[in-house]
């Protein structure tokens, strides 16, 4: 009796190991699966995806420039200031200017004395040609010569009529009613011919200025009407329509300019603020999904993601409609709440049993 009871604890000691070994190794697989990046998938917001930021700008704005170099001496604005058609801006040092104006009018005198003489010889010897005294040979030189002289003094006056619009020049004005945007030269700085010094917005529209994607930029068309808020006056909201599309996108940002006319266009807005433009018809018709590109595993020709279910991983078959920005736009083969792995796809086999990010052990 005695030793069927230690034959019965012995057997059961062991099962008890047994079933303890089984749990470790069981454990153990648990702790070598493999640790993923996932994502569940949801169902694009037309209307957040449709959102961009964009700020407030004048339709109208000139760059302004002095048409001669030289030094700044004056400068009458600063930025924010209003000014109307015609208001001294800046102004550059008029010396040499000057002189070269002066050159010009003493060239008109000497000219125009070149010429008085050339008509009153032209005139004694016509007298003389008519009496026959001298020939007619003699007679052409001294007209050839009153020609000259008059051609002269047209061309110094038109020297003359530059060196005046120079002087001018030098005094650089507003060209329309507006305020000054931005500021580009200072006092004592030496600026060349052309070189742009102050940027006016004129009165008139407002717009808002946003950049759009070149992923999403095929979904946008002049004319189409867009929904504008601005954080700065509580998010007050106003209507819009797209007037421009930029048809070349920045080389480094590879997003398109694009302007929206702003309508019943309330007094609180101001140029420079922050708007949210909610494109109204982007996408409206179309149900997909956005992951990252880094979550396609490419067999053959076709893609598929890894979907997580019961802690494995399953091979799933997309549809994809086209790439951009590191994301591909799915129309086929997921749906919301799917949880698929997003890194280290090409790892990973079918049936296998992964952890996820975050997950302890």
């Amino acid at each position: 009796m005695r030793h069927s009871k230690l034959f019965i604890l012995f057997i059961g000691c062991i099962f008890i190991s047994l079933f303890i070994t089984g749990c470790d190794k069981n454990s153990q697989l648990k702790e070598n699966a493999p640790v993923v990046k996932t994502m569940v998938v949801g169902m694009t917001d037309k209307n957040d995806s449709s959102v961009y930021a964009g700020e407030v700008k004048g339709r109208y704005e000139s760059q302004l420039a002095f048409q001669v170099g030289g030094k700044i001496i004056t400068r009458n604005i600063d930025l924010g200031t209003r000014v109307s058609k015609g208001d001294l801006l800046m102004a550059i040092d008029a010396k040499d200017v000057v002189q070269t104006a002066n050159i010009g009018a003493a060239q008109v005198e000497s000219a125009r004395a070149q010429l008085a003489l050339a008509e009153a010889n032209l005139a004694r010897y016509r007298q003389l040609y008519e009496q026959a005294a001298i020939s007619l040979a003699q007679y052409e030189q001294y007209k050839t010569t009153y020609e000259s002289a008059l051609a002269t003094l047209k061309q110094a006056q038109a020297q003359a009529a530059q060196g005046s619009n120079a002087l001018e020049y030098s005094q650089l004005l507003a060209d329309a009613d507006g305020v000054i945007a931005a500021i580009q030269g200072e006092v004592g700085q030496v600026v060349a011919a052309g070189q742009s010094m102050v940027t006016l917005v004129k009165d008139g529209e407002l717009e808002v200025e946003i950049n759009i994607p070149e992923g999403r930029i095929k979904d946008v068309k002049v004319g189409e009407s867009a929904t504008i808020s601005f954080w700065a006056l509580n998010n007050v909201v106003v209507s819009g329509t797209i007037r421009e599309i930029s048809p070349i996108a920045d080389p480094v940002a590879r997003t398109y300019k694009v302007r929206i006319t702003l309508l019943n266009l309330p007094d609180t807005i101001s140029l420079g603020m922050t708007a949210s433009a909610r494109l109204n018809n982007v996408d409206t018709d179309v149900n997909y999904y956005v992951v990252p590109l880094s979550a396609i595993y490419q067999t053959d020709d076709s893609p598929k993601v890894w979907i997580i279910k019961d802690n494995q991983v399953k091979l799933q078959a997309v549809v994809i409609e086209n790439f951009a920005d590191n994301a591909v736009k799915v129309t086929g083969g997921l749906h919301a709440g799917d949880v698929i792995v997003t890194a280290g796809v090409h790892k990973l086999h079918e049936g296998q049993e992964v952890r996820l990010a975050g997950e302890t052990k």
